[in-house]
């Protein structure tokens, strides 16, 4: 692992040239390293599950606002369809075709955002993974 603390455990030359307290002291300066290390990696790996998260709520918004938008064209434009039938017959065809335009957006929005919120992930899973993976190492087995 990277980072400004050596985790290496000292040899037995080492060991001689530090004593017993400068050999506990390397010990526990790796252990250290070690820990802010593994604190370090799994604080990355938080963040990055904020960042999808957001983005992922954000498209949903996205979706929502346009799948809103095209039923209040759709009901719009239908509304204008019906006023229409009784005038010109190719009035009728156009205010049709873009109410079914808007229609089929909005059928489109419903069915991406209804697809996104069955294939969610839960919201911090890998973390929660890394999380149990360092607490089961850390158990102590009778």
């Amino acid at each position: 692992m990277d980072g400004p603390i050596s985790n290496d455990v000292p040899d037995a030359q080492d060991a001689e040239e530090l004593g017993p307290v400068g050999t506990f002291w390397a010990s526990i300066t790796g252990l250290l390293g070690v820990l802010v290390d593994s604190i370090y990696t799994r604080l990355e790996l938080l963040f990055l599950d904020l960042q999808e998260g957001a983005e992922r709520v954000i498209g949903l918004l996205i979706w929502s606002l346009i799948g809103l938008f095209a039923a209040s064209m759709t009901l719009l434009l239908g509304a204008l369809t019906l006023i229409f039938v009784f005038w010109d017959t190719h009035r009728i065809l156009v205010a049709g075709s873009i109410t079914g335009l808007f229609a089929l957006l909005t059928l489109t929005a419903v069915l991406v955002v209804a697809a996104r919120i069955r294939n969610r992930r839960t919201l911090f899973a890998a973390t929660l993974e890394e999380f149990a993976k360092d607490r089961a190492h850390l158990k102590v087995h009778p």
